[in-house]
């Protein structure tokens, strides 16, 4: 991740890696939410879509550094864990689990994710957490893996969750506990206290994220990704 070269990448779409052949080889953990809020997207691809995309970027950029990735794909429980590996053939496998691994559970629990990799993963690593967060008391955990690794959050948005349009009465279906509610969107009332709640749970994020220690970056469903990825591990290097 530190070695994209995010300049070349934004202009031409493709991703370009400076080699440095004195860095030491790192390890990249990719940590990805399939549950069933990943499934979800207003736009032209779901949140699990933009995910592996994302995934894909990073884990070429890894393997061209020599370096390892693995997977580890979350609901409510670890669905699957592949431990890093580095070359080409070990990061097409890990792309196709990302996108075809379906999941036995539908709910979200970071915390059992986090868990996971304090017990598995030995060696400092980038652990790059990518999910919409929309779950809780998982801070404890988090604040441990950044303690032992290089840790990145990528929060998945879509705008749907953000506000609501005015269409009346909408049944909005939670996928994650399978229930249903009824909204009357054409209340402002209604969509003033949707875009609230939401602007409420992404000020609670950032503060946890501070009191982790963990790097923050939001990625909007149905824009363009690839330019906020490349100023915000850019504003990483820097500080670095």
């Amino acid at each position: 991740i530190r070695t994209i070269d995010w300049n070349v990448t934004a202009r031409t779409g493709d991703t370009f890696v400076k080699i440095f052949e004195e860095e030491r080889e790192q390890t990249l953990l990719l940590v990805v939410d399939i549950s069933g809020s990943s499934d979800f997207g207003s736009r032209d691809k779901f949140k699990r879509e933009i995910a592996a995309e994302i995934c894909a970027i990073l884990g070429f950029s890894a393997i061209k550094n020599n370096d390892k990735v693995g997977l580890l794909l979350f609901s409510d429980q670890v669905e699957l864990f592949v431990p890093p590996k580095s070359g080409r053939r070990h990061v097409l496998r890990l792309i196709r689990d990302l996108f075809a691994h379906e999941p036995s559970s539908s709910g979200t629990a970071i915390q059992a994710a986090l868990d996971h990799i304090l017990r598995v993963i030995r060696r400092r690593s980038i652990v790059l957490l990518v999910s919409d967060f929309l779950d809780e008391g998982f801070e404890k955990e988090l604040r441990m893996v950044s303690r032992r690794n290089d840790t990145v959050a990528v929060q998945l948005q879509d705008p749907r969750e953000k506000s609501l349009p005015s269409l009346g009465l909408v049944t909005l279906f939670d996928p994650e506990t399978n229930r249903a509610q009824l909204l009357d969107t054409g209340s402002r009332v209604v969509r003033k206290a949707f875009r609230q709640s939401s602007q409420d749970r992404n000020t609670q994020l950032n503060v946890l994220f501070r009191r982790a220690r963990v790097d923050h970056v939001e990625i909007q469903c149905g824009e363009d990704f690839v330019d906020p990825l490349a100023k915000f591990f850019r504003a990483r290097a820097q500080i670095a």
